[in-house]
């Protein structure tokens, strides 16, 4: 045997994984993250529905930002691609100044966060059926 072959060891689908003994396991919880592609790689997914909840909670797209840790540059891009990947506003934001601006959850924005958290709802169902066999379990929210 050469030195170079007595360095390198040769793992086998034996030596790759230790088993951990079942008693051992920690039983892990399964949640959906549902991402929704809207046209040419637009993606609406948790993230910007929690932003858009945040906006009709606080009014805001800076009290927003900083609700979720985010920039306020970082939330306005996103608030901006929102509003580019639907037909309709999402969101309307009046400049801000010396009477102050703010940002408004239009209508249609409040329906379409409805919509994705009904979906997201229907994808838990789905997982806890599909998965129960498996002895997976699906958190509630």
């Amino acid at each position: 045997m050469s030195e170079a072959s007595k360095k390198t060891k040769r793992v086998t689908p034996r030596t790759a994984v230790k088993a951990i003994p079942k008693a051992k396991r920690k039983s892990e919880r399964a949640f959906p993250r549902v991402r929704i592609l809207i046209g040419d790689g637009m993606v609406l997914g948790p993230g910007k529905v929690d932003l858009l909840e945040a906006i009709g909670r606080t009014g805001s797209i800076s009290a927003a930002g900083r609700e979720l840790g985010m920039s306020y540059r970082r939330a306005w891009l996103l608030v901006d691609a929102l509003n580019h990947m639907f037909p309709d506003q999402l969101v309307s934001a009046a400049p801000g100044g010396a009477k102050g601006g703010g940002a408004k959850l239009t209508d249609y924005g409040r329906g379409v966060a409805a919509a994705y958290r009904r979906v997201e709802a229907k994808a838990r169902v789905a997982m806890r059926e599909e998965l129960a066999p498996f002895n997976v379990k699906v958190d509630q929210d």
